[in-house]
Formats: structure tokens, C-alpha cells, sequence
């Protein structure tokens, strides 16, 4: 992830959140995620979670889809992540609203897309930083295998993800499906975006994007 550089201004915030939802609206508009093959990644990126992680590792095992309900708070205790969750939706262009760029402690959920929690792949959106600060998924990048991602639902119940990966997906190599789809049908999964690589002040946009997938492995009250 790339280094805070105030001097950038609000374009650099406007730019790097922007060519994410974009990439999303363009994918989920009018188009169902499904069936992605496992482990491919661009050439010069990769698997961020497999980093100094045994090979035998093991992952719980994942549990059944819960009903719908809407996300109301994320918690990501490994990198103290507690923020609330807006629902957005497609702007007039085919993509997806960003969380409101005065509120960089806020992540976007596409309300569009499936519920967390149940079966398909959710999806959730933040700032990486902002022209003077860290914002809500600065710390994204640095999660690994077996992490805990909790999302708060209006139906009381809490469904808890477990981090399968977390992939630095290069823009000129950029799999969508990859990035968006479901890993394993019939389970209920999560992907957290944020922009990631370096911000190119040619571009005025980020070079990569960061893309945690988990998957449903609780779902208490």
C-alpha cells in the first residue's frame, strides 16, 4: 500500500477511490459473480496472507449461509477497525457510489450486490487515505489467513468472516472476476476493496487494488 502524500490534494482521494467503485459498477452491472478459479493473481502481484504462513494451515470450515439482512458496523479487530456501513448504490455511469468523501472512517456496501452473511459474495468498500490522513482501510493490506472480519446486522445476529487471502491486484492486469466473484458456491462470502500499489501523479490514480476475500464461518447474536 502505497504512502500517504498530502501534496496530491482531494484529487488524489477522489481518483483512487473512484477507479475502484468504478471497476465494481462496471462488473456488477447487470452481470452475476460467479464460478472463479482459485489462486490466480497477476504476475506482479500476489497472495499478501501467504506470507510467513505454514503450509499446513488450517482454516475453519465454512458455515451455512444465514438469511438476508442489512450490515450496519464492520469490526476487523487485527487492524482495530470499527466503523459503520452505508449502503450505496450505481451512479448515472454504472458505478458504485463511494462512501461520502467527507466520512473516510465510513465503509460502503453495495447495496445492489448480495447481503453479508448470505449465500454470494458481499461487498465492501473504503478509503484508503485522504489528503491529510490514514482513512478506514489504510491497514487493509497488512491482514493475513485466519483474521476475523465481523459485520453487525440489523437482525442482531453477527456474521464473522474468516480471512481466506489478500491479493494486490495490478490495474493493468486487473481479473475482475477474480477479484469479485464467488469462490466456492453455496458459501456466503465477503471481499473488502480499498485502492492499493503506488499513486501515480501522472494518472492521478492508484496503480493496484487491494482485495481481502473471506468467507462465513459464524453467525451468532
Amino acid at each position: 500500500m502505497s504512502e500517504h502524500e498530502s501534496s496530491s490534494g482531494t484529487g488524489r482521494l477522489l481518483m483512487g477511490v473512484a477507479w475502484v467503485v468504478l471497476l465494481l459498477g462496471l462488473w456488477m452491472w447487470g452481470r452475476e459473480v460467479t464460478d472463479v478459479r482459485q489462486g490466480i493473481s497477476a504476475p506482479t502481484t500476489g497472495d499478501m496472507a501467504a506470507a510467513g504462513r505454514p503450509p499446513d494451515a488450517g482454516l475453519p470450515p465454512a458455515a451455512e449461509p444465514l438469511g438476508r439482512a442489512v450490515p450496519l458496523r464492520v469490526d476487523i479487530p487485527a487492524i482495530r477497525v470499527q466503523a459503520p456501513v452505508v449502503a450505496r448504490g450505481l451512479d448515472r455511469n454504472g458505478a458504485i457510489e463511494p462512501p461520502p468523501f467527507d466520512q473516510p472512517g465510513v465503509v460502503g456496501w453495495y447495496a445492489g450486490g448480495v447481503k453479508p452473511g448470505a449465500a454470494g459474495t458481499a461487498l465492501f468498500v473504503g478509503h484508503v487515505d485522504t489528503e491529510t490522513k490514514p482513512a478506514v482501510f489504510y491497514k487493509l493490506s497488512t491482514l493475513r489467513s485466519g483474521a476475523k472480519v465481523r459485520v453487525v446486522r440489523d437482525d442482531g445476529r453477527v456474521a464473522e468472516f474468516t480471512v481466506e487471502d489478500v491479493k494486490v491486484l495490478d490495474r493493468e492486469r486487473f481479473d475482475a472476476r477474480q477479484a469479485y466473484g464467488t469462490r466456492q458456491p453455496g458459501r456466503a462470502e465477503l471481499r473488502l476493496i480499498t485502492c492499493g500499489g503506488r499513486f501515480d501523479r501522472v494518472s492521478r490514480s492508484y496503480t493496484a487494488n487491494v482485495v481481502v476475500s473471506a468467507y462465513l464461518t459464524g453467525g451468532g447474536r
